[in-house]
Protein backbone atom coordinates (compact mmCIF):
# COMPACT_ATOMS: atom_id res chain seq x y z
CA UNK A 1 0.00 0.00 0.00
CA UNK A 2 1.36 3.37 -0.98
CA UNK A 3 -0.40 5.57 1.56
CA UNK A 4 2.49 8.03 2.01
CA UNK A 5 2.69 8.65 -1.75
CA UNK A 6 -1.08 9.13 -1.87
CA UNK A 7 -0.82 11.72 0.89
CA UNK A 8 1.97 13.50 -0.94
CA UNK A 9 0.02 13.46 -4.20
CA UNK A 10 -3.10 14.82 -2.50
CA UNK A 11 -1.06 17.57 -0.86
CA UNK A 12 0.52 18.49 -4.18
CA UNK A 13 -2.89 18.61 -5.82
CA UNK A 14 -4.14 20.98 -3.12
CA UNK A 15 -1.12 23.22 -3.67
CA UNK A 16 -1.69 23.25 -7.43
CA UNK A 17 -5.35 24.15 -7.03
CA UNK A 18 -4.56 26.80 -4.39
CA UNK A 19 -1.95 28.43 -6.61
CA UNK A 20 -4.39 28.43 -9.54
CA UNK A 21 -6.97 30.22 -7.42
CA UNK A 22 -4.38 32.67 -6.13
CA UNK A 23 -3.41 33.66 -9.68
CA UNK A 24 -7.01 34.34 -10.71
CA UNK A 25 -7.77 38.00 -10.04
CA UNK A 26 -11.29 39.37 -10.35
CA UNK A 27 -12.15 43.06 -10.23
CA UNK A 28 -13.90 43.79 -6.89
CA UNK A 29 -17.03 45.26 -8.52
CA UNK A 30 -17.47 42.35 -10.96
CA UNK A 31 -17.01 39.44 -8.53
CA UNK A 32 -19.95 37.06 -9.11
CA UNK A 33 -21.10 34.56 -6.48
CA UNK A 34 -20.17 31.62 -8.73
CA UNK A 35 -16.61 31.89 -10.02
CA UNK A 36 -15.83 29.69 -13.04
CA UNK A 37 -12.52 27.86 -12.83
CA UNK A 38 -10.43 28.18 -16.03
CA UNK A 39 -9.38 24.51 -16.11
CA UNK A 40 -11.54 21.76 -14.68
CA UNK A 41 -10.36 19.76 -11.72
CA UNK A 42 -10.29 16.71 -13.99
CA UNK A 43 -7.64 18.37 -16.14
CA UNK A 44 -5.65 19.11 -12.98
CA UNK A 45 -5.91 15.46 -11.93
CA UNK A 46 -4.84 14.26 -15.37
CA UNK A 47 -1.80 16.51 -15.35
CA UNK A 48 -0.82 15.55 -11.81
CA UNK A 49 -0.86 11.82 -12.67
CA UNK A 50 0.86 12.18 -16.04
CA UNK A 51 4.21 10.89 -14.79
CA UNK A 52 2.70 7.74 -13.24
CA UNK A 53 1.99 4.42 -14.93
CA UNK A 54 -0.34 1.46 -14.48
CA UNK A 55 -2.12 0.88 -11.20
CA UNK A 56 -0.34 3.79 -9.48
CA UNK A 57 -1.76 6.16 -12.10
CA UNK A 58 -5.28 4.72 -11.76
CA UNK A 59 -5.14 4.89 -7.95
CA UNK A 60 -3.89 8.48 -7.89
CA UNK A 61 -6.48 9.52 -10.48
CA UNK A 62 -9.27 8.00 -8.39
CA UNK A 63 -8.03 9.75 -5.25
CA UNK A 64 -7.65 13.06 -7.05
CA UNK A 65 -11.12 12.88 -8.62
CA UNK A 66 -12.71 11.92 -5.29
CA UNK A 67 -11.06 14.94 -3.67
CA UNK A 68 -12.19 17.15 -6.57
CA UNK A 69 -15.80 15.98 -6.20
CA UNK A 70 -15.64 16.65 -2.46
CA UNK A 71 -14.21 20.14 -3.02
CA UNK A 72 -16.93 20.94 -5.58
CA UNK A 73 -19.66 19.60 -3.28
CA UNK A 74 -18.37 21.78 -0.44
CA UNK A 75 -18.43 24.77 -2.77
CA UNK A 76 -22.03 24.00 -3.80
CA UNK A 77 -23.06 23.68 -0.15
CA UNK A 78 -21.38 26.99 0.72
CA UNK A 79 -23.28 28.63 -2.14
CA UNK A 80 -26.54 27.00 -0.98
CA UNK A 81 -27.09 25.22 -4.30
CA UNK A 82 -29.57 22.33 -3.92
CA UNK A 83 -31.33 19.70 -6.01
CA UNK A 84 -30.65 19.24 -9.71
CA UNK A 85 -28.68 22.53 -9.97
CA UNK A 86 -26.26 21.16 -7.33
CA UNK A 87 -25.74 17.97 -9.32
CA UNK A 88 -25.08 19.98 -12.49
CA UNK A 89 -22.78 22.38 -10.62
CA UNK A 90 -20.65 19.55 -9.23
CA UNK A 91 -20.41 17.90 -12.67
CA UNK A 92 -19.32 21.11 -14.34
CA UNK A 93 -16.96 22.00 -11.49
CA UNK A 94 -15.23 18.62 -11.61
CA UNK A 95 -15.30 18.52 -15.39
CA UNK A 96 -17.05 15.22 -15.99
CA UNK A 97 -20.10 14.36 -18.02
CA UNK A 98 -21.33 12.09 -15.25
CA UNK A 99 -19.69 8.94 -16.60
CA UNK A 100 -17.39 8.61 -13.61
CA UNK A 101 -19.94 9.20 -10.88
Amino acid sequence: MKLPSATVAASLMCLIVASAFAQTALPPAAAPSTVPVPATKRVTCLSSTQSLKGQDKRDQMQLCMAQARLDCLKQAIDQKIVGEPRKNFVKSCVGTDGAEQ
